[in-house]
């Protein structure tokens, strides 16, 4: 018998795998019946409302629950904070109250209000103001590096040589570039439904790690994490957010404890905004250089930002992105300022990377009189992870699509009226390694097939690509297998974040089905007295060769009476899953330069990730993303009140995203050559989310010949930056 190993069959032998599949849940979601934990509403719940702080900083000197417990309807009160306990930002939670009727819950919020004292305290939000978070001394200094190429024997020798390579450079640019804070704008807000069952907890969750939250439930609440069920079949949203019980989760669990009844706690849409995550700002003056090619030859920059009260921000060591120059130094500095704390954000902290780093390296592009795409393609050689092959293959297969080479003109002569055209790129870089999973894959006499995982599907199409690579495997119809997925009482599955999840979920469940399948495989051997190694399963047949031997059914009657139950783990190195995936983004767009509106024309996205499984699921997750990359560069942003310390604009009004018309034509375009597929599955979520804000912010650079050096690009800033010259 042959060695049998683990991998993808051959490309075009692929009956579903590649293919354009519509996603198998789409039924439900569409109809109302697909149930999120925003929609558990079980016997005798009760209805939590928040009461939150509205100072930026403060001390909380009093505070009277009875009030609410005299409300009507009014069953429980729990308290976040105590007497003397410090608020640091605005929207921080003080109490929950659960009621009969949330109009009731309300009420007992209004009651707990009026008896609220506060000592308030000064606060710092202003996040972009060094100099006055320097003044108020909330400025920490978080890091720095510095590499030549230069044979130099200490920091002395590398600083003299950064410096030389600037001064003898051919251009050199100096530059103010930044980008603001964004808060998660999550369609479900945060939040979970809580009810007790004997000593025993069951708990919906809109989480993006079914798996591990129990523990973070039993801990604090003492009960054994055995005695927690979390269950997450369906997820509004989640990019990042999601890995907590969080204090309101535990709260819910107590008040229904307490009340012996279950109780349903969702963030309103305000304090979704303020309390429930941000993706942290970050601000460069940066210099830059490069040789009479066009080849950068140093980096020198310092950058600052806030992800809150913790001081961090963007991380100091991924400068310049995603490049590796031969001399580079750069320092950070975060300040402490009392808004809501930083949570993961699509890519980490990919978006502000590359904003930083790609606008001012365009500008350079500018000084020396290049074409941007000539530019960036002469600097592919300084990328990591050996991609700038691959970059230079989708650069080319983007510019053809949005029609660079005819369409491309110097800087600021993007018309003569007052609306001006231009053009604008950027690549980017991402991981996308397979996540740790564990599912277990039984075939039933009946040739029925169904899997258990404790994955979840966050809206990414988790369930659809499961159900195509038993398929395939087994050679069935996607309604020959079931999904099971979204309980703590499944297989542990790693939390979906980081773009693992697909690598994660697809690899243990080829190696469980190709591994019960050679079993069945030696059974329809020995029965029918075929060779084991010459069978295939094909639409719902083994095959030996292309001929028939028995159905799959009868295949699977062989079995006995008893199902057969395959483990699969990974990640393993085997072949079916990678990582390090990249991209380029290019748009062309219009600038109203008496308005400072801009106008998304055409955005094209050519994209990477190794084997593609399902064609039309891989090209929505990156059109997705264009949508959420127009959205933080043209128009979201959180907006604090530098006077009062409150966050202003927490409301679906006034934290403006994209309609419809704001988008323009989206063409995502998948990069598939055979190297791709050879590969194996690598993660898709985060990448094309990276580049938006410096492809659009250069491309409006190139329309106007005016950098508008803060992203998002408002028309605010756009007519700022017009009448200041580049720099508002």
């Amino acid at each position: 018998m042959a060695e049998r190993k683990h991998g993808w069959g051959p490309r075009d032998q692929n009956v579903l795998i590649g293919k354009e599949i519509t996603r198998i849940d789409a039924l439900p979601k569409i109809t109302g019946a697909a149930k999120y934990s925003a929609d558990i509403n079980t016997k005798g719940t009760l209805f939590a409302r928040l009461v939150t702080c509205k100072h930026a900083h403060a001390i909380l000197k009093k505070i009277d629950v009875e009030a609410a417990k005299k409300v009507p309807g009014v069953k429980a009160v729990h308290l976040f904070k105590e007497l003397d306990d410090e608020i640091r930002w605005d929207g921080d939670l003080i109490a929950a109250v659960a009621a009969e009727r949330a109009e009731q819950a309300a009420d007992g919020v209004k009651a707990i209000e009026a008896t609220i004292e506060y000592e308030v305290q000064e606060h710092f939000v202003d996040e972009a103001d060094l100099e006055a978070g320097k003044q108020a001394d909330r400025a920490r200094e978080r890091g720095s590096a510095k590499e030549s190429v230069a044979e130099t024997q200490n920091e002395g020798e590398i600083d003299a040589a950064i410096d030389a390579a600037i001064q003898g450079a051919k251009a050199v640019h100096k530059g103010f570039y930044g980008i603001q804070t964004i808060s998660h704008m999550c369609l479900e807000p945060h939040g979970s439904h809580c009810e007790w069952k004997g000593e025993e907890l069951d708990v919906h969750l809109s989480t993006q790690n079914v798996s591990g939250t129990a523990g973070q439930f039993a801990e604090p609440l003492g009960i054994d994490q055995a005695n927690v069920t979390i269950t997450g079949n369906y997820e509004g949203g989640g990019f990042g957010s999601k890995f907590q019980a969080d204090e309101w989760g535990l709260a819910a669990a107590k008040m229904a404890q307490e009340t012996g009844r279950p109780v349903r706690l969702m963030l309103d849409r305000a304090t979704e905004l303020k309390v429930a995550g941000t993706r942290p700002s970050g601000f460069v003056e940066v210099t830059v250089a490069a040789d009479a090619e066009g080849k950068v030859v140093a980096w020198d920059s310092h950058h600052w930002g806030s992800d809150g009260m913790a001081g961090g921000g963007v991380d100091v060591g991924q400068l310049p992105y995603p490049f590796k120059f031969p001399h580079t130094r750069k320092s950070q500095t975060g300040l402490e300022c009392n808004t809501g704390p930083n949570r993961a954000w699509r890519a980490p902290p990919h978006p502000q990377l590359c904003a930083m780093t790609q606008t001012a390296l365009d500008d350079l592009a500018g000084k020396l009189g290049m074409n941007s795409y000539d530019f960036f393609l002469k600097n592919l050689e300084f990328t990591l992870n050996d991609k700038a092959g691959t970059y230079a293959e989708e650069m080319e297969i983007a510019a053809k699509a949005i029609g660079w080479k005819e369409k491309w003109h110097p800087r600021g002569q993007g018309g003569n009226g007052p609306v001006k055209r231009g053009l604008g790129m950027a690549l980017h870089r991402w991981g996308g390694g397979a996540g740790p999973c564990t599912c277990e894959v039984k075939v039933h006499p009946d040739g029925s097939v169904e899997t258990f995982l404790g994955s979840q599907d966050i809206g990414t199409g988790t369930r659809t690509i499961i159900s195509i690579v038993l398929a395939e495997t087994f050679g069935l119809p996607l309604s020959g297998v079931k999904v099971n997925l979204g309980s703590s009482k499944y297989p542990p599955s790693a939390a979906s974040g980081g773009s693992i999840t697909v690598g994660g979920v697809s690899g243990a469940h080829r190696r469980a089905a190709q591994d019960a399948l050679w079993t069945i495989f030696d059974k329809v051997a020995e029965k029918y007295k075929v060779e084991a190694d010459a069978l295939r399963a094909k639409d719902g047949k083994i095959l030996a060769g292309n001929k028939e031997v028995c159905t799959w059914k009868q295949a699977c009657s062989l079995l006995g009476q008893m199902p057969l139950v395959v483990k699969g783990e990974g990640p393993k190195k085997d072949g079916l899953t990678s990582d390090q995936v990249g991209g380029v983004q290019m748009v062309d767009l219009s600038v109203d330069t008496e308005t400072g509106n801009i106008r998304i024309h055409k955005f094209v996205c050519v994209q990477d990730c190794g084997l593609i499984l399902d064609e039309l699921t891989a090209r929505s997750q990156v059109l997705g993303a264009l949508i959420m990359g127009i959205a933080y560069s043209l128009s979201e942003e959180r907006i604090m009140d530098n006077k009062t310390g409150r966050y202003i604009n927490a409301d679906l009004k006034n934290y403006k995203l994209p309609r419809i018309g704001d988008v323009g034509e989206l063409v995502a375009i998948m990069h598939q050559p055979a190297s791709e597929y050879d590969r194996g599955v690598v993660g898709l979520g985060e990448p094309p989310v990276i580049a938006p804000g410096a492809a659009i912010s250069n491309a409006v650079a190139n329309a106007t010949g005016i950098r508008v050096p803060v992203i998002p690009l408002t028309p605010k800033r756009v007519l700022d930056a017009l009448k200041k010259g580049g720099n508002a």
